[in-house]
Protein backbone atom coordinates (compact mmCIF):
# COMPACT_ATOMS: atom_id res chain seq x y z
CA UNK A 1 0.00 0.00 0.00
CA UNK A 2 1.12 3.10 -0.94
CA UNK A 3 0.35 6.41 1.41
CA UNK A 4 1.12 10.31 0.18
CA UNK A 5 1.25 12.65 2.68
CA UNK A 6 1.18 16.42 1.78
CA UNK A 7 1.60 18.54 4.69
CA UNK A 8 1.09 22.76 3.32
CA UNK A 9 1.30 25.55 5.17
CA UNK A 10 1.09 28.94 3.93
CA UNK A 11 1.65 31.85 6.50
CA UNK A 12 3.07 35.52 5.54
CA UNK A 13 5.11 36.25 8.34
CA UNK A 14 6.63 39.47 9.06
CA UNK A 15 10.39 39.63 9.52
CA UNK A 16 10.55 43.03 11.45
CA UNK A 17 8.74 46.22 12.44
CA UNK A 18 10.41 49.12 10.91
CA UNK A 19 7.35 51.75 11.84
CA UNK A 20 4.93 51.55 14.63
CA UNK A 21 1.80 53.85 15.30
CA UNK A 22 -0.05 54.39 18.70
CA UNK A 23 -2.70 56.31 20.19
CA UNK A 24 -3.35 58.28 23.42
CA UNK A 25 -6.43 57.20 24.90
CA UNK A 26 -8.81 60.29 25.51
CA UNK A 27 -12.23 59.92 27.29
CA UNK A 28 -15.10 58.05 25.35
CA UNK A 29 -12.36 55.96 23.48
CA UNK A 30 -13.42 52.52 23.29
CA UNK A 31 -11.26 49.50 21.70
CA UNK A 32 -14.00 49.59 18.87
CA UNK A 33 -14.10 53.02 17.88
CA UNK A 34 -10.29 52.93 18.10
CA UNK A 35 -10.22 50.13 15.69
CA UNK A 36 -12.29 51.97 13.67
CA UNK A 37 -10.50 55.32 13.54
CA UNK A 38 -7.24 53.69 12.48
CA UNK A 39 -8.86 51.49 9.80
CA UNK A 40 -8.27 47.95 11.20
CA UNK A 41 -10.30 45.35 12.58
CA UNK A 42 -10.86 44.78 16.04
CA UNK A 43 -8.93 41.46 15.74
CA UNK A 44 -6.15 43.61 15.00
CA UNK A 45 -6.74 45.70 17.36
CA UNK A 46 -6.61 42.88 20.20
CA UNK A 47 -3.30 41.50 18.68
CA UNK A 48 -1.67 44.82 18.44
CA UNK A 49 -3.00 45.53 22.12
CA UNK A 50 -3.18 42.28 24.18
CA UNK A 51 -3.31 43.68 27.20
CA UNK A 52 -6.74 45.04 26.61
CA UNK A 53 -8.36 41.91 25.69
CA UNK A 54 -11.50 42.17 28.83
CA UNK A 55 -12.11 45.93 27.09
CA UNK A 56 -11.42 48.23 29.05
CA UNK A 57 -8.71 51.59 28.34
CA UNK A 58 -7.53 53.63 30.48
CA UNK A 59 -7.07 57.95 29.60
CA UNK A 60 -3.94 58.58 28.80
CA UNK A 61 -3.03 54.72 27.70
CA UNK A 62 -1.01 54.46 24.71
CA UNK A 63 -1.93 52.00 22.02
CA UNK A 64 -0.67 50.29 18.82
CA UNK A 65 -2.86 50.96 16.27
CA UNK A 66 -0.76 49.88 13.12
CA UNK A 67 2.38 48.28 12.40
CA UNK A 68 4.04 47.65 9.04
CA UNK A 69 6.34 45.56 7.68
CA UNK A 70 9.53 45.95 6.54
CA UNK A 71 9.75 42.78 4.63
CA UNK A 72 8.81 42.70 0.75
CA UNK A 73 6.10 40.03 0.34
CA UNK A 74 3.15 41.89 2.63
CA UNK A 75 3.89 45.05 0.79
CA UNK A 76 2.42 43.45 -2.01
CA UNK A 77 -0.72 42.43 -0.78
CA UNK A 78 -1.28 45.56 1.29
CA UNK A 79 -0.17 48.01 -2.03
CA UNK A 80 -3.18 49.38 -3.98
CA UNK A 81 -2.99 48.94 -7.63
CA UNK A 82 -3.73 52.12 -10.19
CA UNK A 83 -7.36 53.46 -9.61
CA UNK A 84 -9.03 52.44 -13.20
CA UNK A 85 -12.28 54.51 -14.07
CA UNK A 86 -15.49 52.36 -14.19
CA UNK A 87 -18.25 52.63 -16.59
CA UNK A 88 -21.91 51.12 -16.74
CA UNK A 89 -23.88 49.72 -19.71
CA UNK A 90 -27.67 48.94 -19.97
CA UNK A 91 -28.29 45.31 -20.12
CA UNK A 92 -29.91 45.03 -24.06
CA UNK A 93 -32.45 42.51 -24.83
CA UNK A 94 -30.67 39.12 -26.07
CA UNK A 95 -27.66 40.38 -24.34
CA UNK A 96 -26.51 37.84 -21.81
CA UNK A 97 -23.79 37.83 -19.28
CA UNK A 98 -21.31 35.19 -21.23
CA UNK A 99 -22.50 37.84 -24.12
CA UNK A 100 -20.64 40.51 -22.43
CA UNK A 101 -17.77 38.78 -21.29
CA UNK A 102 -16.44 37.95 -25.18
CA UNK A 103 -18.05 41.28 -26.50
CA UNK A 104 -16.02 43.64 -23.74
CA UNK A 105 -13.08 41.11 -23.44
CA UNK A 106 -13.32 40.51 -19.68
CA UNK A 107 -13.53 37.31 -18.03
CA UNK A 108 -16.77 36.37 -16.17
CA UNK A 109 -14.52 36.15 -12.69
CA UNK A 110 -13.26 39.87 -13.32
CA UNK A 111 -17.01 40.70 -14.51
CA UNK A 112 -18.54 39.30 -11.24
CA UNK A 113 -15.88 41.32 -8.82
CA UNK A 114 -17.47 44.28 -10.79
CA UNK A 115 -20.72 43.47 -10.10
CA UNK A 116 -21.09 41.18 -6.88
CA UNK A 117 -25.06 41.04 -7.64
CA UNK A 118 -25.16 39.50 -11.03
CA UNK A 119 -26.78 36.25 -11.41
CA UNK A 120 -29.18 34.11 -13.78
CA UNK A 121 -32.14 36.89 -12.81
CA UNK A 122 -30.54 39.70 -14.12
CA UNK A 123 -32.89 41.31 -16.63
CA UNK A 124 -33.06 43.69 -19.45
CA UNK A 125 -32.62 47.71 -18.16
CA UNK A 126 -30.33 46.49 -15.54
CA UNK A 127 -27.23 48.50 -15.49
CA UNK A 128 -23.77 46.35 -15.61
CA UNK A 129 -21.06 47.85 -14.46
CA UNK A 130 -17.73 47.58 -17.04
CA UNK A 131 -14.37 48.88 -17.54
CA UNK A 132 -15.01 52.26 -18.41
CA UNK A 133 -11.85 52.02 -21.42
CA UNK A 134 -13.95 48.56 -22.52
CA UNK A 135 -17.13 50.23 -23.07
CA UNK A 136 -15.33 53.09 -25.11
CA UNK A 137 -13.31 50.30 -27.13
CA UNK A 138 -15.74 47.89 -27.71
CA UNK A 139 -19.30 49.06 -27.09
CA UNK A 140 -19.81 50.20 -30.33
CA UNK A 141 -23.25 51.97 -29.98
CA UNK A 142 -23.72 50.94 -26.31
CA UNK A 143 -22.18 54.07 -24.78
CA UNK A 144 -21.56 54.72 -20.81
CA UNK A 145 -24.26 55.78 -18.91
CA UNK A 146 -22.71 56.42 -16.01
CA UNK A 147 -18.66 56.85 -15.29
CA UNK A 148 -17.29 56.27 -11.63
CA UNK A 149 -13.72 55.90 -10.73
CA UNK A 150 -13.04 52.26 -9.14
CA UNK A 151 -10.73 50.52 -6.79
CA UNK A 152 -9.75 47.36 -8.54
CA UNK A 153 -8.60 44.43 -6.12
CA UNK A 154 -5.57 42.93 -6.59
CA UNK A 155 -5.12 39.61 -8.65
CA UNK A 156 -3.11 38.00 -5.83
CA UNK A 157 -6.07 38.74 -3.12
CA UNK A 158 -8.62 37.00 -5.46
CA UNK A 159 -8.72 34.00 -3.13
CA UNK A 160 -10.17 36.28 -0.15
CA UNK A 161 -12.67 37.76 -2.75
CA UNK A 162 -14.06 33.99 -3.27
CA UNK A 163 -13.97 33.36 0.03
CA UNK A 164 -17.19 35.29 0.52
CA UNK A 165 -15.62 36.94 4.05
CA UNK A 166 -17.07 40.19 2.64
CA UNK A 167 -20.47 38.94 3.41
CA UNK A 168 -19.66 37.93 7.36
CA UNK A 169 -21.67 41.16 8.37
CA UNK A 170 -24.85 40.19 6.40
CA UNK A 171 -24.33 36.25 6.97
CA UNK A 172 -24.41 37.17 11.06
CA UNK A 173 -27.79 38.91 10.18
CA UNK A 174 -29.38 36.11 8.74
CA UNK A 175 -28.09 33.85 10.57
CA UNK A 176 -30.22 31.89 13.89
CA UNK A 177 -28.58 33.29 17.09
CA UNK A 178 -28.18 32.37 21.34
CA UNK A 179 -28.40 34.63 23.60
CA UNK A 180 -25.48 34.74 26.85
CA UNK A 181 -26.08 36.72 29.73
CA UNK A 182 -22.29 38.19 30.82
CA UNK A 183 -21.38 36.97 33.97
CA UNK A 184 -18.16 38.54 36.35
CA UNK A 185 -14.91 37.49 34.81
CA UNK A 186 -16.37 37.45 31.16
CA UNK A 187 -14.27 38.77 28.87
CA UNK A 188 -14.62 39.20 25.31
CA UNK A 189 -11.93 36.59 24.71
CA UNK A 190 -13.18 34.33 26.52
CA UNK A 191 -16.64 34.57 24.84
CA UNK A 192 -15.35 34.21 21.33
CA UNK A 193 -13.61 30.84 22.34
CA UNK A 194 -16.51 29.94 24.05
CA UNK A 195 -18.83 30.31 21.11
CA UNK A 196 -16.13 29.79 18.14
CA UNK A 197 -16.92 33.17 16.49
CA UNK A 198 -14.89 36.35 15.58
CA UNK A 199 -14.58 39.11 17.79
CA UNK A 200 -16.12 41.21 14.96
CA UNK A 201 -18.97 39.00 14.24
CA UNK A 202 -19.91 39.18 18.30
CA UNK A 203 -19.75 43.32 17.80
CA UNK A 204 -21.64 43.07 14.37
CA UNK A 205 -24.71 41.32 16.52
CA UNK A 206 -24.11 43.47 19.40
CA UNK A 207 -23.28 47.13 19.01
CA UNK A 208 -23.34 48.01 22.32
CA UNK A 209 -20.37 46.52 22.79
CA UNK A 210 -18.13 49.31 21.36
CA UNK A 211 -19.33 51.01 24.93
CA UNK A 212 -17.77 48.10 26.62
CA UNK A 213 -18.52 44.70 28.30
CA UNK A 214 -20.40 44.56 31.77
CA UNK A 215 -21.74 42.19 33.76
CA UNK A 216 -25.29 41.64 33.58
CA UNK A 217 -25.10 42.63 29.31
CA UNK A 218 -27.08 39.99 27.33
CA UNK A 219 -25.32 39.13 23.93
CA UNK A 220 -26.32 38.11 20.99
CA UNK A 221 -24.35 35.06 20.25
CA UNK A 222 -24.40 33.52 16.09
CA UNK A 223 -25.10 29.50 16.46
CA UNK A 224 -22.52 27.36 14.61
CA UNK A 225 -24.22 25.03 11.98
CA UNK A 226 -25.26 21.95 13.94
CA UNK A 227 -24.46 20.10 11.05
CA UNK A 228 -20.15 20.50 11.70
CA UNK A 229 -18.03 22.18 13.80
CA UNK A 230 -14.39 22.35 12.97
CA UNK A 231 -12.69 19.64 14.85
CA UNK A 232 -9.28 21.15 16.11
CA UNK A 233 -6.47 23.15 15.36
CA UNK A 234 -5.47 26.02 13.50
CA UNK A 235 -4.96 24.07 9.81
CA UNK A 236 -8.01 23.15 7.91
CA UNK A 237 -7.55 18.95 7.70
CA UNK A 238 -8.41 18.06 4.32
CA UNK A 239 -8.37 14.21 2.84
CA UNK A 240 -8.31 13.41 -0.79
CA UNK A 241 -9.30 10.36 -1.87
CA UNK A 242 -8.07 9.40 -5.27
CA UNK A 243 -8.03 5.99 -7.27
CA UNK A 244 -4.49 5.55 -8.11
CA UNK A 245 -4.65 1.99 -7.19
CA UNK A 246 -1.23 1.27 -6.25
CA UNK A 247 -3.22 -0.40 -3.58
CA UNK A 248 -5.28 -2.96 -5.47
CA UNK A 249 -2.98 -3.32 -8.87
CA UNK A 250 -5.86 -1.45 -10.20
CA UNK A 251 -4.40 1.06 -12.62
CA UNK A 252 -7.51 1.82 -14.61
CA UNK A 253 -8.14 5.12 -13.14
CA UNK A 254 -4.27 5.88 -12.10
CA UNK A 255 -3.85 8.52 -15.02
CA UNK A 256 -6.93 10.49 -14.51
CA UNK A 257 -5.99 10.19 -10.89
CA UNK A 258 -2.70 12.13 -11.15
CA UNK A 259 -4.01 14.41 -13.74
CA UNK A 260 -6.35 15.29 -10.94
CA UNK A 261 -3.68 15.85 -8.48
CA UNK A 262 -1.31 18.40 -10.34
CA UNK A 263 -4.33 20.89 -10.56
CA UNK A 264 -5.41 19.89 -6.81
CA UNK A 265 -1.63 20.48 -5.91
CA UNK A 266 -1.74 24.00 -8.11
CA UNK A 267 -4.78 24.96 -5.79
CA UNK A 268 -3.59 24.37 -2.72
CA UNK A 269 0.11 25.88 -2.76
CA UNK A 270 -2.14 28.94 -4.21
CA UNK A 271 -4.43 29.29 -0.81
CA UNK A 272 -1.30 28.37 0.86
CA UNK A 273 0.33 31.04 -0.15
CA UNK A 274 -2.55 33.52 0.36
CA UNK A 275 -2.47 32.57 4.50
CA UNK A 276 -4.70 30.00 4.86
CA UNK A 277 -3.05 27.42 6.93
CA UNK A 278 -3.67 23.58 5.68
CA UNK A 279 -2.66 20.03 6.51
CA UNK A 280 -3.81 18.14 2.84
CA UNK A 281 -3.49 14.50 3.07
CA UNK A 282 -3.58 12.52 -0.22
CA UNK A 283 -5.79 8.82 0.02
CA UNK A 284 -4.75 6.05 -2.80
CA UNK A 285 -9.09 4.80 -2.86
CA UNK A 286 -7.96 2.26 -5.08
CA UNK A 287 -10.55 0.48 -6.70
CA UNK A 288 -14.41 0.38 -6.32
CA UNK A 289 -13.97 -3.24 -4.58
CA UNK A 290 -11.16 -2.52 -2.38
CA UNK A 291 -12.38 1.20 -0.93
CA UNK A 292 -13.18 0.01 2.35
CA UNK A 293 -9.68 -0.65 3.14
CA UNK A 294 -8.95 3.18 2.45
CA UNK A 295 -11.15 4.84 4.86
CA UNK A 296 -8.81 3.52 7.64
CA UNK A 297 -6.24 6.22 6.65
CA UNK A 298 -8.70 8.44 7.43
CA UNK A 299 -9.17 9.66 11.24
CA UNK A 300 -12.82 11.55 11.28
CA UNK A 301 -12.22 12.83 14.39
CA UNK A 302 -9.75 14.90 13.26
CA UNK A 303 -10.78 15.70 9.43
CA UNK A 304 -12.15 18.74 8.03
CA UNK A 305 -13.37 18.28 4.43
CA UNK A 306 -13.10 14.99 2.10
CA UNK A 307 -12.88 15.60 -1.73
CA UNK A 308 -13.61 12.69 -3.30
CA UNK A 309 -13.77 9.77 -3.82
CA UNK A 310 -14.64 9.78 -7.59
CA UNK A 311 -17.04 6.61 -7.88
CA UNK A 312 -21.04 6.49 -6.54
CA UNK A 313 -20.52 3.85 -4.25
CA UNK A 314 -17.80 4.89 -2.27
CA UNK A 315 -19.11 8.05 -1.92
CA UNK A 316 -21.98 6.23 0.05
CA UNK A 317 -19.67 4.00 1.88
CA UNK A 318 -17.81 7.81 2.89
CA UNK A 319 -20.61 9.10 3.62
CA UNK A 320 -21.72 5.96 6.09
CA UNK A 321 -18.17 5.79 7.76
CA UNK A 322 -18.38 10.10 8.61
CA UNK A 323 -22.32 9.88 9.17
CA UNK A 324 -21.96 10.75 12.89
CA UNK A 325 -19.03 13.27 12.25
CA UNK A 326 -20.99 14.74 9.33
CA UNK A 327 -17.39 16.05 7.74
CA UNK A 328 -18.23 17.97 4.61
CA UNK A 329 -17.84 15.69 1.58
CA UNK A 330 -17.39 16.56 -1.91
CA UNK A 331 -18.11 14.14 -5.01
CA UNK A 332 -16.22 15.69 -7.85
CA UNK A 333 -17.71 13.20 -10.36
CA UNK A 334 -21.02 11.19 -8.66
CA UNK A 335 -24.35 12.74 -8.91
CA UNK A 336 -27.62 10.29 -8.44
CA UNK A 337 -30.98 11.16 -6.55
CA UNK A 338 -30.35 8.85 -4.22
CA UNK A 339 -27.42 10.44 -3.28
CA UNK A 340 -29.57 13.98 -2.42
CA UNK A 341 -30.85 13.44 1.10
CA UNK A 342 -27.58 13.54 2.67
CA UNK A 343 -26.60 16.64 4.33
CA UNK A 344 -22.86 16.76 4.32
CA UNK A 345 -22.30 16.46 0.39
CA UNK A 346 -21.41 18.97 -2.02
CA UNK A 347 -21.88 17.60 -5.41
CA UNK A 348 -20.51 19.29 -8.22
CA UNK A 349 -20.75 17.76 -11.05
CA UNK A 350 -23.77 19.54 -12.80
CA UNK A 351 -26.88 16.94 -14.14
CA UNK A 352 -27.82 16.17 -17.41
CA UNK A 353 -30.97 16.67 -16.71
CA UNK A 354 -30.36 20.31 -15.28
CA UNK A 355 -29.05 20.75 -18.81
CA UNK A 356 -32.11 19.37 -20.30
CA UNK A 357 -34.11 21.43 -18.33
CA UNK A 358 -32.84 24.49 -19.27
CA UNK A 359 -32.87 23.62 -22.86
CA UNK A 360 -36.88 22.95 -22.48
CA UNK A 361 -36.77 26.54 -21.01
CA UNK A 362 -34.87 28.07 -23.77
CA UNK A 363 -37.20 26.52 -26.53
CA UNK A 364 -40.65 27.60 -24.77
CA UNK A 365 -39.45 30.90 -24.86
CA UNK A 366 -38.98 30.92 -28.59
CA UNK A 367 -41.67 27.94 -29.84
CA UNK A 368 -44.34 28.73 -32.33
CA UNK A 369 -46.21 25.35 -33.55
CA UNK A 370 -42.88 24.41 -35.02
CA UNK A 371 -42.02 20.06 -35.28
CA UNK A 372 -39.54 19.49 -32.98
CA UNK A 373 -36.42 17.10 -33.68
CA UNK A 374 -34.25 15.62 -30.74
CA UNK A 375 -30.75 13.94 -31.42
CA UNK A 376 -30.26 11.37 -29.18
CA UNK A 377 -27.31 9.15 -28.38
CA UNK A 378 -27.45 5.20 -28.11
CA UNK A 379 -29.44 5.26 -24.70
CA UNK A 380 -31.70 8.25 -25.46
CA UNK A 381 -32.39 8.97 -22.01
CA UNK A 382 -31.65 13.04 -22.20
CA UNK A 383 -33.59 12.71 -25.16
CA UNK A 384 -36.47 11.02 -23.65
CA UNK A 385 -36.43 13.37 -20.87
CA UNK A 386 -36.63 16.56 -23.65
CA UNK A 387 -39.78 15.49 -25.01
CA UNK A 388 -41.29 14.74 -21.87
CA UNK A 389 -40.36 17.79 -20.62
CA UNK A 390 -41.47 19.80 -23.98
CA UNK A 391 -44.48 17.52 -23.73
CA UNK A 392 -45.59 19.23 -20.52
CA UNK A 393 -44.87 22.72 -21.30
CA UNK A 394 -46.08 23.02 -25.08
CA UNK A 395 -49.30 22.51 -26.13
CA UNK A 396 -49.90 19.20 -28.89
CA UNK A 397 -46.17 19.67 -29.43
CA UNK A 398 -45.07 17.53 -32.40
CA UNK A 399 -41.44 15.49 -31.31
CA UNK A 400 -39.50 13.22 -33.18
CA UNK A 401 -36.64 11.56 -31.82
CA UNK A 402 -34.20 10.64 -34.21
CA UNK A 403 -30.47 8.40 -34.47
CA UNK A 404 -28.98 11.19 -36.60
CA UNK A 405 -28.80 14.73 -37.99
CA UNK A 406 -29.54 13.35 -41.38
CA UNK A 407 -32.96 12.53 -40.10
CA UNK A 408 -33.70 16.60 -39.72
CA UNK A 409 -36.31 17.32 -42.16
CA UNK A 410 -37.87 20.62 -42.91
CA UNK A 411 -41.83 20.76 -42.31
CA UNK A 412 -44.07 21.24 -44.88
CA UNK A 413 -46.88 24.13 -44.82
CA UNK A 414 -50.02 22.81 -45.03
CA UNK A 415 -51.65 25.48 -47.05
CA UNK A 416 -48.59 26.62 -49.25
CA UNK A 417 -46.83 23.62 -49.93
CA UNK A 418 -43.57 25.51 -49.06
CA UNK A 419 -40.71 24.32 -46.52
CA UNK A 420 -41.32 25.72 -42.98
CA UNK A 421 -38.62 25.68 -40.33
CA UNK A 422 -37.79 23.24 -37.47
CA UNK A 423 -36.77 23.03 -34.36
CA UNK A 424 -33.43 20.76 -34.00
CA UNK A 425 -32.18 20.11 -30.49
CA UNK A 426 -28.88 18.23 -29.74
CA UNK A 427 -28.90 15.65 -26.79
CA UNK A 428 -24.99 14.10 -28.05
CA UNK A 429 -22.03 15.18 -26.31
CA UNK A 430 -20.05 12.74 -29.04
CA UNK A 431 -18.06 15.49 -31.00
CA UNK A 432 -18.38 13.58 -34.49
CA UNK A 433 -22.49 14.14 -34.26
CA UNK A 434 -22.19 17.40 -33.12
CA UNK A 435 -19.89 18.11 -36.55
CA UNK A 436 -23.16 16.45 -38.54
CA UNK A 437 -25.54 18.65 -36.89
CA UNK A 438 -23.67 21.76 -37.13
CA UNK A 439 -23.45 20.75 -40.90
CA UNK A 440 -27.20 19.80 -41.31
CA UNK A 441 -28.43 23.28 -39.48
CA UNK A 442 -26.23 25.48 -41.67
CA UNK A 443 -27.51 23.72 -44.86
CA UNK A 444 -31.21 23.78 -43.83
CA UNK A 445 -30.88 27.31 -42.62
CA UNK A 446 -30.20 28.21 -46.08
CA UNK A 447 -33.30 26.58 -47.58
CA UNK A 448 -35.29 28.28 -45.47
CA UNK A 449 -35.77 31.12 -42.59
CA UNK A 450 -36.53 30.93 -39.15
CA UNK A 451 -34.59 27.47 -38.19
CA UNK A 452 -33.68 27.54 -34.44
CA UNK A 453 -31.02 25.14 -32.53
CA UNK A 454 -30.32 23.99 -29.28
CA UNK A 455 -27.83 21.71 -28.08
CA UNK A 456 -27.31 20.50 -24.64
CA UNK A 457 -23.81 20.30 -24.91
CA UNK A 458 -20.68 22.10 -26.26
CA UNK A 459 -18.90 20.20 -29.27
CA UNK A 460 -15.93 21.98 -31.21
CA UNK A 461 -17.71 22.55 -34.32
CA UNK A 462 -19.75 25.38 -32.59
CA UNK A 463 -16.99 27.78 -32.08
CA UNK A 464 -15.66 26.73 -35.84
CA UNK A 465 -18.94 27.35 -37.16
CA UNK A 466 -20.13 30.10 -35.15
CA UNK A 467 -20.80 32.40 -38.18
CA UNK A 468 -22.67 29.73 -39.82
CA UNK A 469 -24.16 28.73 -37.10
CA UNK A 470 -26.03 32.32 -36.24
CA UNK A 471 -28.77 31.74 -38.79
CA UNK A 472 -30.21 28.81 -36.79
CA UNK A 473 -29.51 31.35 -33.88
CA UNK A 474 -28.09 28.71 -31.98
CA UNK A 475 -28.15 28.18 -28.45
CA UNK A 476 -25.65 25.60 -26.20
CA UNK A 477 -24.79 25.15 -22.64
CA UNK A 478 -20.78 25.29 -22.12
CA UNK A 479 -19.19 24.21 -19.09
CA UNK A 480 -15.51 23.15 -17.90
CA UNK A 481 -14.35 25.58 -21.19
CA UNK A 482 -11.59 28.46 -20.16
CA UNK A 483 -12.11 31.68 -21.43
CA UNK A 484 -8.66 32.66 -22.79
CA UNK A 485 -9.13 36.14 -22.46
CA UNK A 486 -9.62 36.20 -17.74
CA UNK A 487 -7.06 37.39 -16.26
CA UNK A 488 -6.91 34.92 -13.50
CA UNK A 489 -7.45 32.54 -16.03
CA UNK A 490 -4.10 33.28 -17.98
CA UNK A 491 -2.70 33.48 -14.36
CA UNK A 492 -3.74 30.39 -13.38
CA UNK A 493 -2.47 28.29 -16.91
CA UNK A 494 1.04 30.36 -16.71
CA UNK A 495 1.28 29.29 -12.90
CA UNK A 496 0.42 25.54 -14.35
CA UNK A 497 2.88 25.80 -17.09
CA UNK A 498 5.80 27.29 -15.22
CA UNK A 499 5.10 23.97 -12.31
CA UNK A 500 4.61 21.42 -15.03
CA UNK A 501 6.06 22.59 -18.61
CA UNK A 502 2.68 21.80 -20.35
CA UNK A 503 -0.68 23.05 -20.31
CA UNK A 504 -3.57 21.42 -18.11
CA UNK A 505 -5.23 18.42 -18.95
CA UNK A 506 -9.12 17.57 -18.46
CA UNK A 507 -8.89 16.20 -15.56
CA UNK A 508 -5.96 18.75 -14.02
CA UNK A 509 -8.47 21.66 -14.81
CA UNK A 510 -11.01 19.23 -13.09
CA UNK A 511 -8.72 19.20 -9.94
CA UNK A 512 -7.86 22.64 -9.95
CA UNK A 513 -11.53 23.82 -10.18
CA UNK A 514 -12.68 21.47 -7.40
CA UNK A 515 -10.26 22.25 -4.91
CA UNK A 516 -9.39 26.10 -5.34
CA UNK A 517 -13.32 25.93 -5.04
CA UNK A 518 -13.69 24.11 -2.14
CA UNK A 519 -10.38 25.49 -0.62
CA UNK A 520 -11.99 29.57 -1.51
CA UNK A 521 -15.45 28.60 0.50
CA UNK A 522 -13.76 27.66 3.67
CA UNK A 523 -13.63 30.30 6.58
CA UNK A 524 -11.09 28.52 8.75
CA UNK A 525 -13.83 28.17 11.30
CA UNK A 526 -14.98 24.94 9.51
CA UNK A 527 -18.65 26.23 8.48
CA UNK A 528 -18.37 25.60 4.98
CA UNK A 529 -21.81 25.03 4.59
CA UNK A 530 -22.31 28.51 5.04
CA UNK A 531 -20.85 30.10 1.92
CA UNK A 532 -22.58 27.41 -0.62
CA UNK A 533 -24.71 30.51 -1.36
CA UNK A 534 -21.51 31.94 -3.25
CA UNK A 535 -21.80 31.88 -7.19
CA UNK A 536 -17.92 31.03 -8.23
CA UNK A 537 -16.35 30.48 -11.60
CA UNK A 538 -12.97 28.97 -11.33
CA UNK A 539 -10.70 28.29 -13.92
CA UNK A 540 -13.07 26.70 -16.29
CA UNK A 541 -15.99 25.71 -14.31
CA UNK A 542 -19.04 27.55 -12.76
CA UNK A 543 -20.59 26.60 -9.07
CA UNK A 544 -23.56 28.00 -8.24
CA UNK A 545 -24.80 25.19 -5.34
CA UNK A 546 -28.55 24.70 -4.59
CA UNK A 547 -30.30 22.31 -1.71
CA UNK A 548 -31.71 19.43 -3.38
CA UNK A 549 -34.28 20.01 -0.41
CA UNK A 550 -34.83 20.54 2.99
CA UNK A 551 -31.36 19.60 4.46
CA UNK A 552 -30.31 17.57 1.65
CA UNK A 553 -26.69 17.54 -0.20
CA UNK A 554 -26.03 20.42 -1.98
CA UNK A 555 -26.02 20.32 -6.36
CA UNK A 556 -24.09 22.47 -8.54
CA UNK A 557 -26.74 24.08 -11.00
CA UNK A 558 -23.81 25.67 -12.64
CA UNK A 559 -23.22 26.46 -16.50
CA UNK A 560 -23.04 29.17 -19.12
CA UNK A 561 -25.73 30.03 -22.17
CA UNK A 562 -24.07 30.84 -25.18
CA UNK A 563 -26.09 32.36 -27.81
CA UNK A 564 -25.51 33.08 -31.47
CA UNK A 565 -26.95 36.29 -32.53
CA UNK A 566 -27.58 37.07 -36.33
Amino acid sequence: MIKKLFVLSGLIAFIGLSAQKTHKVVKGDTPYNVAKKYGITIDEFYKLNPKTKDGSLAIGQVLNVKSSSAAPAPKVQTSEPKVKELGKIVLQPKQTIYGITKQYKISETDLRKLNPDLDSHTKIGDEITLPLESIKKYGGTQAAVVEQPAKVTPANNRTKIDSGNERTSASVQNDEYVTYTVEAGDTVFSIVNKYGVTIDELIALNPDLAKGLKTGMVLKIKKLDPAYVKKNGDALNVVLMLPFGYNSNDSQYRAMALDFLTGAKLAIERNAGNGQKLDIKVVDSGSEASFRNSLTQINPNNTDLVIGPFFKSNVVDLLDFTKTQKIPVVSPFANAPDLHGYSNLIILETSDQTYADKIVDEVKAVYSNQKIYVVADAKKDNANYLKAGFEKVLKNANIMIVNSAADIQLDQNMMTGQSAPVIAVLANDNDGVGEAFSNKIIALSKEVQGMKAFSMYSVPSFEKKADDLVQASLVYLMDRKIDPDGNFEKEILAAYKAKYCKTPGKYAIIGFDVVNDMLTRENKKGEIFKQMNKVQTQLATKYEFERAKANGAYINKGFRVIRLMP
